[in-house]
């Protein structure tokens, strides 16, 4: 398995406990380039809300440090409980994690702490693995279960905090809650709905079906649903802003008609020169609808998603960069939601300067062309893994 033959797609889904402002629950990834490693930690700190929160960011934080470094598994979890601030109510320090750490040859270890048990779905089929125990002569209560796996292109590994397998829990319907065993059913049966549903998707199905579990879909406790996805990748290209040399138009523009994948151009001159060079009509469209400072897309044969430029890439970076889920409904949504579904994002960006973005009474955040897409690719890659590259014409 190499990386040209599959993308690790990694998505989580989070809810806070009912009336709390803060999740307890933490979720870290690292992706390791050179190394061809992608990693990812959940940890359920004790209680609920700011407390809770300080506990698992620090065991997250700390899981995926000593992960990256190959530290031994036991030594790492002793220094992790080590440093956990102190209960004073309860008098011990406590949270959970779950560590995945996939290597570029399909190789992968699964080291868990008092979190539910991963599950691996293969062929629409959860596979039983098995696991080794150990513990720490310190700390002999938390056993840690580790898994030695080998994954395959198409294989979904999904992994939750207890919110998850205790939703309902004491209710006259689940009076054991969920439980594990009512999550892998209903994921398996999603799956098998949906063969190619991305792990953004399914995690988020996973959470609102725990969440329809508990009375009045209110949560009882902080609930992560996490999901990783081996697969394909699925690839995006974007246009925007015309070539530095007008002689170079058509090379642009076959940029875009030559690529295997979704299609967007962002931009109303970049749009007119793909048009005129491909011989391709540019019609008006109601799709996002516009709202607010952000002007309507456009359509394009063969092109996925056509929207003015400046403006619309300020918005999807500030969408992105934002860890709130917009509710609005216009063509920056359109593009964050194709990015987030996209694995591997190619930016093609012209360097000829447009004049109108030069004057300074407009808005600060208003950056140049190449600086916004410097600023969508960094949060691509650091927040949510995808892969990108950039070419300048």
């Amino acid at each position: 398995m190499t990386a040209e033959e599959v993308f690790v797609e990694v998505e989580a889904a989070q809810r806070n406990r009912y009336g709390e402002d803060i999740c307890g629950d933490a979720f870290k990834t690292l992706r390791l380039a050179d190394e061809g490693r992608t990693i990812a930690v959940l940890s359920d700190g004790l209680g609920h809300g700011v407390k809770a929160s300080i506990l698992s960011l620090m065991t997250a934080t700390m899981a995926l440090k000593y992960t990256a470094s190959d530290t031994d598994i036991v030594r790492a979890a002793e220094v992790i409980m080590d440093a956990l601030p102190v209960c004073q109510v309860r008098k011990i320090s406590y949270a959970t994690f779950t560590v995945v750490d996939i290597r570029a040859d399909g190789g992968a270890r699964v080291v868990e702490m008092d979190n539910p048990p991963i599950t691996l779905v293969r062929d629409e089929r959860a596979v039983n693995l098995d696991f080794e125990e150990v513990s720490s002569p310190r700390y002999n209560d938390r056993v840690i279960r580790v898994y030695d796996l080998a994954l395959r292109p198409g294989d979904r590994l999904i992994f939750t905090s207890d919110g998850i397998t205790q939703a309902g829990l004491g209710s006259e319907r689940l009076r054991l809650g969920w439980r594990i065993k009512g999550c892998r059913e209903f994921a398996l049966e999603e799956v098998a709905r949906d063969p190619k549903i991305s792990a953004r998707s399914l995690s988020q199905k996973v959470l609102g079906q725990a969440l329809r579990q508990e009375p009045f879909q209110r949560a009882f406790d902080d609930m992560t649903a996490a999901v990783i996805y081996l697969r394909r990748p699925r690839r995006t290209i974007i246009l925007t802003g015309p070539p530095y040399a007008a002689g170079r138009d058509k090379e642009f523009a076959e940029a875009l008609g030559d690529f295997d994948g979704r299609k967007i151009i962002c931009g109303g001159t970049t749009a007119n020169l793909v048009g005129r060079e491909l011989g391709r009509a540019i019609r008006d469209s109601l799709r996002g609808g516009g709202g607010g400072d952000i002007p309507p897309a456009a359509d394009m044969d063969g092109v996925d998603l056509v929207t003015e430029g400046i403006l619309t890439l300020t918005r999807t970076a500030q969408l992105l960069e934002s860890d709130e889920t917009p509710r609005e409904k216009n063509p920056a949504t359109l593009l964050y939601n194709i990015l987030l579904d996209s694995d591997s994002i190619e930016f093609v960006v012209g360097a000829r300067i447009n004049e109108a973005h030069q004057d300074p009474n407009l808005p600060i955040d208003l950056e140049i062309r190449r600086n916004i897409i410097k600023r969508i690719r960094n949060v691509l890659e650091g927040k949510y893994l995808k892969e990108t590259t950039m070419r300048v014409f």
